[in-house]
């Protein structure tokens, strides 16, 4: 655990010490503690039990000196320093000179003449006892779920880590998903489901096994949709705001009471591993409460505007209409929820449209949010393919489209918009990216080798988001491919039902095609530093190992490669503005990632490069809702940013009412404000 204050921290270290003393026979406790209190309260509680002292290199000499003095009984120290090269040890150290430079550190406090030694001395617990019996408990940190508070909870997470936690999931997800689903259009909550038409619906992982079946919408149930949503704009756009919002939240409650059933469908169906699927779900409930708590800011009532005497000004916003919002499958859930959140927020009607590879997971949305309370009329459902997404955008009744997906699709809706002769409307878009992690020499290495692993393989590498090519300044390339390459090699591919997977599949054959594809020309004009070898109990399945292949340049990958690989490229020392503008010539700018311990260098990179999200010394995926909005720029997207406070404004309009108050027979304000 996170304690909130170091002294729980000290009252944890007492009992843990009591209980390692209290079984001699299966524990030979070593105690790592300049802490003099620590020491004596070890020598009382120890007796005669064996155990011995641990301190650093050049700490606490004087301190053991004075509690060992010529005491032959005095417990055994271990001294214990760091070993290796400075480019090591320098983060080592720092954090060191920080831990003992604290406020609250035992040995900053003893160095303290003006500090009285029985505030060094005091017993924690007896502290700790004092204030709960006073009602005086204090929390420097907020807990998990109240990090958010007053505007919102944060999404509920459980700790997959426990294998008790992990064990009881899965056991409820296998019995929510043992019996296939069955999907289709729901068009003012009626769902057309099953029936000879249904197509049969397989899990990448193993195409042996069925997720379940879906019915394709009819031209007539898309037109009886968006019928539907444009007699119930004005009713819904006059829903209050308080309302709307307390239905999302309620919809939040009610995807986390069904986290078996969609964490099942997300691993069934898009492939995704435990934990992936469960970051989905939690940023998907995060949507739904933080557009929510944006409904209520933007929404709930109009905005006073400065004027003259005798006149009153507003500003209001209103919907716009019927949405279409057409998501993609690498986030069935999250992505679509959250465009339709957004829309629903704004006082909007939805069309929904979700990836024709993931009908379920957009099938189970739908229901959740109809039982939340979201007038059926308001919100509908329809399943297909390309040709019925350009229905959807053509047609006239449909005031804003929220798109996210390839720039093929966002190209061809942008002509359909363009062609349409009726209002000029939004198109939210967020589309691919060439992104980058950039790596100088100041860097250290297990870190940038962490991130980079994180970035380009987590979800077989199929995130927006995700790293596709790594740059490395050449002094520090050897040490970086060679731990990379090793660090690729322990990444286990398998069921992503399995908690031990890392990698699972790709989402389907012409996406492994594609990928396949890729490799044999990396190959050939690259070098490959590694390929995973396919395991055999992959074999029925979509997978696609991962790789990494050196570079020369950064023309060599064409487009966004939608997959587990990762290209490495090395740069000169003194040529970071070399990379930045390679990069910004690609016209993509969704995400970047550096690493270096160089302020200045950071900063010179945030204010070059031409994207939408920068990430310095972390990885660059798993963006948070309401603190990493997320979106790019230029070929990847047209913003606003997703799970940001201008995203509601975009499906807005604004409506400024004047009122001069002098007609009515005088400006009661200066009548009704005296002298």
């Amino acid at each position: 655990p996170v304690f909130s204050r170091k002294l729980y921290t000290d009252v944890s270290y007492l009992a843990a010490m009591r209980m390692m003393l209290s079984d001699p026979k299966s524990f030979y406790p070593q105690f790592a503690t300049h802490n003099a209190h620590s020491i004596a309260s070890a020598r009382v509680a120890g007796g005669s039990t064996e155990f011995e002292f641990q301190r650093l290199h050049g700490m606490g000499e004087a301190l053991y000196e004075e509690v060992a003095g010529d005491d032959k009984s005095a417990r055994p120290v271990r001294v214990y320093a760091p070993v290796g090269g400075h480019e090591d040890l320098l983060g080592y150290l720092v954090r060191r000179l920080l831990e003992n430079g604290a406020n609250t550190s035992f040995v900053n406090r003893l160095a303290d003449e003006e500090t009285p030694v029985s505030e060094i001395i005091a017993d924690p617990v007896e502290i700790a006892e004092r204030e709960r019996v006073a009602g005086e408990r204090k929390a420097l940190i907020a807990r998990p779920r109240d990090i958010y508070l007053p505007l919102r909870q944060a999404s509920a997470g459980i700790a997959l880590t426990e294998t008790s936690v992990r064990t009881a999931l899965q056991a409820d997800i296998a019995k929510a998903v043992k019996t296939p689903f069955a999907a289709g259009p729901i068009v003012s909550g009626v769902a057309t489901t099953g029936g000879d038409s249904a197509a049969l619906l397989l899990c990448p992982h193993d195409h042996r096994e069925r997720s379940g079946s879906v019915r394709i919408a009819t031209p007539a149930q898309l037109d009886a949709a968006i019928a539907a949503a444009t007699n119930a704009a004005h009713r819904w756009d006059r829903t209050d705001a308080t309302e709307r919002a307390r239905i999302l939240e309620l919809a939040a409650d009610l995807f986390e009471r069904d986290r078996a059933v969609l964490m099942g469908v997300l691993v069934r169906e898009a492939g995704k591993t435990l934990e992936a699927a469960q970051s989905e779900l939690r940023e998907a409930v995060d949507f739904l409460r933080y557009y929510a708590t944006e409904a209520r800011r933007l929404f709930s009532a109009p905005i006073k505007l400065s004027g003259p005497t005798g006149e009153e000004n507003s500003l209001q916003l209103r919907a716009r209409g019927p949405f279409g919002c057409i998501s993609p499958w690498n986030f069935p859930l999250a992505i679509f929820t959250g465009q339709i959140a957004a829309a629903l927020a704004a006082g909007n009607p939805v069309v929904a449209k979700s990836a024709e590879q993931t009908p379920i997971t957009g099938f189970l949305v739908i229901k959740l949010l109809h039982e939340a309370g979201i007038p059926k009329d308001v919100l509908h459902y329809v399943t297909g393919g390309p040709k019925l997404g350009e229905a959807l955008v053509k047609d006239a009744r449909i005031q804003g489209i929220a798109f996210t997906g390839s720039n093929d699709a966002a190209w061809a809706i942008q002509k359909a918009l363009a062609d349409r002769r009726g209002a000029i409307v939004p198109f939210i878009s967020e589309t691919g990216g060439l992104n980058a992690m950039i790596s100088d020499s100041s860097a250290l290495t297990e870190q940038v080798v962490r991130d980079a692993v994180r970035s380009a393989f987590d979800s077989a590498g199929q995130r927006c988001s995700a790293a596709r090519v790594l740059f490395v300044q050449d002094d520090a390339a050897p040490r970086v491919k060679n731990m990379l390459t090793g660090a690729i090699d322990a990444l286990d591919v398998g069921d992503p039902f399995d908690y031990a997977t890392d990698i699972g599949p790709v989402i389907d054959e012409a996406s492994q095609d594609l990928l396949e594809g890729h490799k044999v020309r990396m190959q050939r004009e690259g070098r490959e530093l590694i390929d995973v070898a396919m395991p055999e109990s992959c074999r029925a399945g979509t997978y696609v190992t991962p790789a990494l292949y050196e570079l020369d340049r950064l023309s060599r990958v064409e487009r966004e490669v939608f997959g587990p690989v990762l290209h490495v490229i090395r740069f000169d020392r003194g040529h970071l503005d070399k990379v930045i503008n390679a990069l910004n010539a690609t016209g993509y700018g969704l995400t970047l990632g550096l690493h270096s311990r160089i302020e200045s260098v950071a900063d010179y990179v945030a204010e070059h490069a031409r994207v939408g999200n920068l990430y310095v010394n972390r990885n660059q995926i798993g963006a948070v809702v309401g603190v990493q909005p997320f979106g790019g720029e230029g070929l990847s997207g047209s913003g606003p940013k997703a799970g940001g406070p201008n995203y509601l404004m975009r499906f807005a309009t604004e409506r400024t009412r004047t009122t001069d108050i002098t007609s009515t027979g005088g400006n009661y304000t200066l009548l009704a404000g005296g002298d």
